[in-house]
């Protein structure tokens, strides 16, 4: 599971291309340090997940994967590098703005009533392929040490959540995905180029630290992408 991982990554990324050749599996298994039966359950794992095909002529990265990014993701890629977006995968922000957010945004942030917070819609693409819409809200006084915030320019929008970080001094410790299936309005299906009511997979997130909430977001995915990642459990004392 770790050597799919770490291919995973690389895939989701963009290190491997959609339609680049995998090495030899002898090649690839001694890259990653494992043996060959190992290395091939690895692949039979992505190839499920429909990362890679194979075929007589070798292993490839799929043309057009059926995969993106979760919220999980996204995240950890921050971490990692400082944005939230793969090689070669696209983002256009619509619309960013100081405003005061519907109650329950304003419950998640403990905000005082009538206060108001940053909203900021996007959305993902590679190539012709709208790929996921998102709408993320920040703490409104965020907005007065990183003003891009309140920015749609085509600027570096992708590595605001590691300024925000920076200008703030605050730090993504932990976070929580929520998830469930349904039919898309009018404003997602005019997003994703789905017809109104396609199903879709829609979806919300937290990142927090001891001080509260760093960002709030919400998102929908065409039904036709698949998104995961691991996790792993503390063991409870002996």
């Amino acid at each position: 599971m770790q050597v799919a991982d770490r291919i995973r990554r690389r895939i989701l990324d963009g290190a491997l291309a959609p339609g680049a050749k995998l090495p030899p599996v002898r090649e690839l298994a001694a890259a990653e340090g494992v043996a060959v039966a190992t290395l091939g359950r690895s692949l039979d794992h992505l190839q499920v997940e429909g990362y890679i095909t194979t075929s007589r002529r070798g292993t490839f990265v799929a043309d057009a994967p059926t995969v993106t990014a979760s919220a999980h993701d996204r995240t950890a890629r921050v971490l990692r590098t400082g944005s939230i977006l793969g090689e070669g995968e696209t983002m256009i922000v619509t619309s960013a703005d100081l405003v005061v957010p519907p109650t329950y945004v304003a419950e998640i942030f403990d905000s005082e009533p009538g206060a108001r917070v940053v909203r900021r819609q996007w959305h993902t693409g590679t190539g012709q392929q709208r790929t996921g819409l998102y709408v993320t809200w920040y703490p409104g006084h965020f907005a007065g040490v990183v003003p891009e915030l309140l920015s749609s320019s085509r600027g570096d929008a992708s590595r605001l959540l590691a300024r925000v970080q920076e200008a703030t001094g605050r730090r993504v410790a932990a976070g929580r995905d929520d998830m469930h299936g349904r039919d898309a309005d009018a404003r997602e299906a005019a997003a994703l180029g789905l017809r109104i009511g396609a199903p879709i997979l829609a979806g919300a997130h937290r990142l927090w630290d001891d001080e509260g909430i760093i960002e709030y977001g919400e998102w929908c995915l065409p039904s036709r992408l698949v998104i995961g990642y691991e996790y792993r459990f503390e063991q409870p004392d002996a």
